[in-house]
């Protein structure tokens, strides 16, 4: 078996692993790689292990850091989705994360793979290669008929729904830069007043929108941007969460953050997609207040967790520690 990194894995073995590989999500693919590395100030690393010229595991890294005085403890990588392999294949899959141990051991101080796939078989072939699993939650919703999908909406979200229709909230793509940084700066908001964790800036919302990745789906009233979501799209096969915002207590009666849900999921439905996942529902032992709102979606609660590589210790939780204290102090 040989490793490739970037430029040296085809573009035609890549795409032929997405097609059949049981792991795949758009974090995964060619774009999204793509996407990340266009980013001021972002990158990517792609790592491959192929055999006899068939490409067996895959896997994009993306590479991050806070900026200022919280980029020396915050450098991390984390691989959204999960690796892509071909099933069966471990040996392929050790390889490929003996090679990311070695290449990112001194450049980051944890490594992170947020699962959107089971990965259960191989949690032992992880922690093989010091990778440690983390329970961690998440909701998905079935697109496959947009009668069912709707039926399983809590009784209360179907009312929203309907009230906001009523009273002239609309919901399209973004058309525009302009409309795309207009999603932005509610998303800023909620970050600093309420979420408190790391936020891109815009230039990664820009790019984002300038890829083939996904699309903005965007809640207006009156002519008004008053929330949206950003979905990194599968086609064929799956759209996501990546970020949400709405002005929910400005706008109560428009429930731009139910509405900005919803339309991806009718988004899935109307285009042949399987599934919406939301991208996380929190630790299964913490209380999370986030679930009860997509709690109430209908989709179907899995814990696929999370695999975690701690490469400095000290850094690690130093850095949880300052991080977090700067967060409060805001």
């Amino acid at each position: 078996m040989r490793v490739l990194i970037n430029s040296e894995i085809h573009r035609s073995a890549w795409e032929d692993l997405l097609k059949t590989s049981n792991y795949v999500t758009p974090f995964q693919t060619l774009d999204f790689y793509r996407f990340y590395n266009s980013v001021p100030g972002s990158s990517a690393i792609a790592f491959g292990v192929e055999r006899s010229d068939i490409l067996l595991a895959l896997a994009v890294v993306t590479l991050q850091k806070e900026k200022g005085i919280k980029a020396y403890f915050s450098r991390r990588a984390i691989i959204y989705g999960g690796p892509l392999m071909v099933e069966g294949e471990g040996e392929a899959l050790g390889l490929l994360l003996e090679t990311i141990n070695g290449f990112l051991k001194n450049k980051t101080i944890y490594m992170e793979t947020r699962n959107f796939c089971d990965y259960s078989f191989y949690k032992d072939l992880f922690a093989e290669y010091g990778w440690s699993y983390q329970p961690y939650l998440n909701y998905r919703v079935d697109c496959r008929s947009c009668e069912t999908a709707w039926s399983r909406l809590n009784d209360n979200r179907r009312r929203q729904i309907k009230k906001a229709l009523r009273n002239g909230t609309t919901v399209r793509e973004a058309s525009s830069l302009a409309e795309v940084r207009q999603f932005y700066r509610i998303l800023h908001e909620l970050y600093s007043r309420k979420i408190k964790k790391p936020l891109p800036e815009i230039g990664f919302f820009e790019s984002f929108y300038s890829s083939s990745v996904g699309k903005y789906l965007l809640v207006f009233f009156n002519d008004k941007v008053i929330g949206g979501i950003m979905c990194p799209i599968l086609p064929g096969k799956s759209i996501f969460e990546f970020y949400i915002c709405g002005l929910d207590h400005e706008y109560r009666e428009a429930s731009p953050s139910v509405m900005a849900t919803y339309s991806a999921i009718e988004y899935g439905c109307n285009n042949g997609l399987d599934y919406f996942d939301f991208m996380g529902a929190g630790k299964p032992d913490e209380n999370y207040g986030v679930r009860k709102f997509k709690e109430r979606f209908g989709g179907q609660l899995v814990e696929h967790g999370r695999f975690i590589k701690i490469n400095n210790i000290f850094l690690y939780r130093l850095g949880k520690f300052s991080i977090s204290l700067l967060s409060r102090l805001k």
